[in-house]
């Protein structure tokens, strides 16, 4: 043989950890049977997309080896333009389920809990897949610990430009039992926790002419019996939502609301509790009035924040989406 061939191959999104591990193996396998076939271009599109052109050539110096290719190396589908990503209340529940979709969309992602501790099982859960993620502990409500926390997560993994503000708590009362503690300690978390974090991040997200912000607000924003806190730090959050859309839109940093209906969740447990139920029968329940006749899971709204985090959602902004097996007003 005394010319090059070439073949190309387009992979479409998402590429993900899989397909990276897919494309070292084939590589690996070719190189195996033939030192003449090698990578000779690899292209990851921020979209999560990838192509790539294989050679056989008499001179496999010229191929890009596998030690000089740390997209194949670290099965990631991105290098230069792997993204971080921040999750807020991400040990458990939705924030685990959001951190884990985001790490397999090929960010790097900062799994920030009240406690470091109670976050590594999910770091775990997403390192042993392949992707990269690392425990952070903060309360979201103070100002100095998010600043610390932020310039870890800056320094370890990069400059976060994705942000998912998802802790939250509930204090649920009638009115008329409801603490001022209880009040306080709600919106604090969801509506004092999601200013700092965001106005901490933001200052990244502008530098690198690209953000996404989503954070999560809640059906009860439209009014639920005995949450009168609950539901005034989630209505608060869509407000909040449109503010930063209309102020970061033209640094390339979009802000959206994820607005979850009932969610299978520790959360939604300790609810059947307090009420005396069991969890099967508050979601049998739940689900005979949901459209779709079941109540939602994480991996929903998961799958909900993994388009609005991405590039391809650069025109939608300000937004609340209501991810509630039915139309909600």
């Amino acid at each position: 043989m005394t010319e090059r061939q070439r073949w190309a191959i387009a992979i479409g999104h998402p590429f993900g950890m899989t397909g990276a591990r897919i494309t070292s193996t084939l590589i690996n396998s070719l190189q195996t049977h033939d030192k003449q076939f090698g990578l000779e271009t690899m292209c990851v599109g921020g979209g999560q997309g990838m192509a790539l052109i294989l050679e056989r050539s008499p001179d496999p110096k010229s191929h890009q080896s596998l030690e000089r290719n740390p997209h194949l190396v670290n099965a990631s589908p991105h290098l230069e333009h792997r993204r971080t990503a921040i999750v807020t209340g991400a040990a458990r529940g939705i924030g685990a389920a959001v951190a884990r979709r985001l790490a397999a969309d090929g960010h790097a992602v900062a799994v920030l809990d009240l406690e470091e501790a109670a976050a590594q099982y999910v770091v775990d859960t997403i390192t042993q897949a392949g992707g990269t993620a690392l425990a952070v502990g903060a309360d979201v409500s103070n100002g100095t610990g998010v600043e610390k926390a932020v310039d870890k997560i800056t320094t370890e993994l990069g400059a976060p430009v994705v942000l998912v503000n998802n802790a939250g708590v509930t204090r649920d009362n009638l009115l008329f039992k409801m603490s001022a503690t209880d009040w306080d300690t709600v919106l604090n978390v969801h509506l004092r926790g999601s200013f700092l974090m965001t106005r901490e991040v933001q200052g990244h997200m502008t530098q690198a002419g690209f953000g996404r912000i989503i954070n999560l607000s809640s059906v009860s924003a439209l009014g639920n019996r005995g949450q009168a806190n609950y539901a005034a730090a989630k209505a608060g959050l869509q407000g909040f939502t449109k503010t930063l859309a209309l102020e970061l839109g033209k640094f390339g940093v979009t802000a959206n609301a994820v607005a979850p209906g009932f969610i299978e969740t520790e959360m939604t447990a300790a609810t059947a509790a307090r009420m005396g139920m069991k969890f099967d029968d508050l979601k049998k329940r739940a689900a005979a009035d949901i459209p779709v006749a079941r109540v939602g899971v994480p991996d929903d709204i998961a799958h909900a924040i993994s388009f609005l985090a991405s590039e391809g959602a650069g025109f939608v902004s300000g937004q609340v989406l209501y991810v509630a097996g039915g139309p909600k007003v």
